[in-house]
Order: C-alpha cells, then sequence, then structure tokens
C-alpha cells in the first residue's frame, strides 16, 4: 500500500511521523511506501525576509524521511506550492495513493473540537482513504492522543453503499484490529425499513468474528452524530471508521453532514473512506 503523509513539519506533525507504534501501525495494515509531503502556501513568496521555506521544509522532510526509513518504509519526499489540500490530493492521484495520513490537533478550547482547515478540507475532498491522527492541544511537546491506531475500531453505518465500502476496510485494518464497536443510529427522519438493524450489524460481527475480532453492536436512535460521538466517549476506540458521501460535481466529494461532524468532533483518531475515484 501506498501512503501520502501530510505534514507542515510543526511539533503535531512531527508527534504523530516519530511516533514508533503509529508507524508500526501503518506497517501492519500493508502501508510499505510512503511519500512525504509539505506544501508551501502560494501566498508565501521566497524574497520574503527570512522566508526561505523550500530550503528548510526540505531538510524538515529529510529528516522525517530518515525515521521511517529506519522504520522500513520506502520513504519520497515532495516540496510544493500551492493549496494545501489541493496539492496534497493531487500527489495522492498521482501516485495511486491508497491512503492519505494527516496529524490534527484535538479539542480547540475556542472552537469546540474544531480540526485545522487542512484536515478539514482533505476530508471534504479527499480521493482515497484519510487518517486524521489526532495530536495533544494546548502543549509544546505534544504526543498523538491514542497511538494503536487501528486497535479499536468504532464502524459506524448506516447500511448504505458508502458504509458499506468503508467496511470493506477491515480486509487490511484487520491485522492491526483487536476490538470493533458496531453502531447504527435510526433516525426520526428514516423512512422505515423491513431489515433489521440488529441483525445487519450481528451479519457483520459474524464476519469480523472470523477474523479474531472481538465485535460488540449497537442501535441507537436519534441524531445520528450526536449518538455516535457518545459512543465513542463511552468506549474510547483508537479509530472511529465511516464513509463519506458525494454529493456535489461542482465542489467534488462534499461530506455529509454527519460525517463532517465526526470527523471535527470526534476525541480520537477518524478514518474516513470516500466514494470511489470515479464518482
Amino acid at each position: 500500500m501506498r501512503a501520502i503523509y501530510a505534514t507542515d513539519l510543526s511539533a503535531a506533525s512531527e508527534a504523530a511521523i516519530q511516533n514508533e507504534t503509529c508507524l508500526e501501525c501503518l506497517g501492519r495494515i500493508g502501508v510499505d511506501t510512503i511519500h512525504l509531503v509539505t506544501v508551501i502556501p502560494s501566498n508565501v513568496h521566497a524574497g520574503m525576509p527570512g522566508m526561505n521555506f523550500s530550503k528548510r521544509r526540505e531538510q524538515g522532510l529529510t529528516r522525517y524521511q530518515n525515521v521511517m526509513e529506519d522504520a522500513g518504509f520506502d520513504t519520497e519526499t515532495h516540496v510544493v506550492r500551492g493549496t494545501p489540500h489541493r496539492r496534497i490530493n493531487g500527489i495522492a492521484e498521482a501516485e495511486k495513493a491508497d491512503v492519505t495520513i494527516i496529524g490534527s490537533r484535538g479539542q480547540s478550547p475556542l472552537n469546540n473540537r474544531v480540526i485545522g482547515s487542512t484536515a478539514r478540507n482533505l476530508a471534504r475532498t479527499t480521493v482515497v482513504p484519510l487518517l486524521v491522527n489526532r495530536i495533544e492541544r494546548s502543549t509544546d511537546e505534544p504526543d498523538v492522543l491514542r497511538e494503536h491506531l487501528f486497535q479499536r475500531v468504532l464502524y459506524a453505518t448506516d447500511f448504505s453503499e458508502n458504509a458499506t465500502r468503508a467496511f470493506d476496510a477491515f480486509q487490511y485494518l484487520r491485522h492491526a484490529t483487536q476490538e470493533a464497536t458496531l453502531v447504527h443510529v435510526e433516525s426520526p427522519k428514516d423512512a422505515t425499513s423491513e431489515a433489521d438493524p440488529a441483525e445487519q450489524l450481528a451479519s457483520l460481527a459474524d464476519t469480523l468474528s472470523q477474523w479474531d475480532i472481538e465485535t460488540n453492536v449497537e442501535v441507537r436512535r436519534g441524531d445520528p452524530a450526536e449518538e455516535i460521538l457518545d459512543v465513542e466517549a463511552a468506549v474510547t476506540p483508537t479509530t472511529t471508521l465511516v464513509g463519506s458521501r458525494g454529493q456535489s460535481r461542482m465542489r467534488r466529494l462534499l461530506l455529509g453532514s454527519v460525517s463532517e461532524d465526526i470527523i471535527a468532533q470526534a476525541t480520537g483518531n477518524v478514518y474516513l473512506v470516500p466514494p470511489p475515484r470515479t464518482a
């Protein structure tokens, strides 16, 4: 598997890249090649006083490259200029990446757990699965919040095609997963279905049990995002797995409101699976 690892060379990014357990988890799910990417914003120019960004970022990426190569990954570096999420997505497409990874600070005391703009824009436009790796906030020496990335997974489903595509990610995540909680939320707005959601979740749980993953299921009723976040708070998964939904040709792969709320407000890591590239 090929991964795009986006970094702004901040302390938060370094915390994730330098974390041996996080890197080991990526290796377990099959990642063997990593493209380290940093983007110099278009409005930053080389001639600006003290702004030798290209050289500084190349030096920073070389340091990270050494860490990842020591961990056993084939690693390439990319220093590019432009709008961060667009350039990151462009490289992901060009390199036929299987996943994009970005570190993001956790709760914001001012904005109630709002993720950074690049992570948010990637979540809305990503062309490949996106792992948002939560980093501690309000500290000069941050660390990742939950370093065993896929050890305990919370999978949220509405049984749609997009949710099924996200569940398919267990084909490779299972190599690092020990426990899973499967949750479906019945919304008052949903049309009545003849299918029993508990039975549908039980069927998915049977699949995971064949891979020796200990699984629990929950059916709730209420606002989907609120209920899923409530389950996350109760079971403290290392990663929440969700699918996103393409809604607009003009803005490509816009997140549905539920997925957007989860990726913005979840306490732990989030693994977001978008529709296929052809969507």
